[in-house]
């Protein structure tokens, strides 16, 4: 079961993976983390060859001239739109299944083919293809959190939550590799529900 320590283990650098998708999710030592088991109720994408995350906000409002010219809005909500892509991205992150202990860590002797031990391509087509309805996305990047009282020092934790709706997703077989392996490019496009 996922949870802070877990979280924290399965980073391989130090800072953990910009993405990860999951069905839910829960704050633990006042951070955020998915809640349930690695690779059915949620995924660590990798950042192996991922391009970057372009955000886009679509501001949800009505706007209307008065009879004096000038203007009014009633602003209802922003909702963001997210899409990035990766290239050359192993279609398999281990070599056979993987198993992790409870602080995070790869027990069991398997090759990793992802730089970073996030997912490979064809978990990322497996949930794609399991999650017709809405899902969450956590991120971590740069970026205020709203729950804390002081601003900074959060690079190393997952520090946006959204919940979100595939709106497009492609994937191509580049290279066929060998026995182990092969090359895919992915791309994604979500939107906030």
């Amino acid at each position: 079961m996922a949870n802070s320590l877990y979280m924290a283990g399965r980073s391989a650098y130090s800072r953990p993976q910009a993405i990860v998708w999951a069905d839910a999710y829960e704050k633990s030592n006042g951070k955020f983390v998915p809640t349930g088991t690695e690779f059915e109720d949620f995924i660590i994408l990798s950042d192996h060859n991922r391009s970057e995350i372009s955000i886009s906000c679509e501001r949800i409002e009505s706007k209307k001239r008065m009879i004096n010219g000038t203007m009014r809005s009633y602003h209802i909500a922003d909702k963001q739109r997210l899409s990035f892509s990766w290239n050359l991205l192993p279609s398999r992150a281990f070599s056979a299944s993987a198993t992790f202990s409870d602080l995070g860590v790869l027990t069991n002797n398997v090759e990793d083919f992802t730089a970073d031990l996030g997912a490979g391509g064809v978990d990322i087509v497996n949930w794609y293809e399991n999650h017709t309805g809405s899902f969450y996305i956590l991120l971590s990047y740069d970026k205020y959190n709203e729950f804390t009282e002081n601003t900074y020092g959060h690079l190393a934790e997952y520090n946006q939550v959204l919940q979100v709706f595939f709106s497009s997703f492609d994937h191509d077989v580049i290279k066929r590799g060998g026995t182990n392996y092969d090359m895919w490019d992915i791309s994604v496009s979500l939107e906030e529900v």
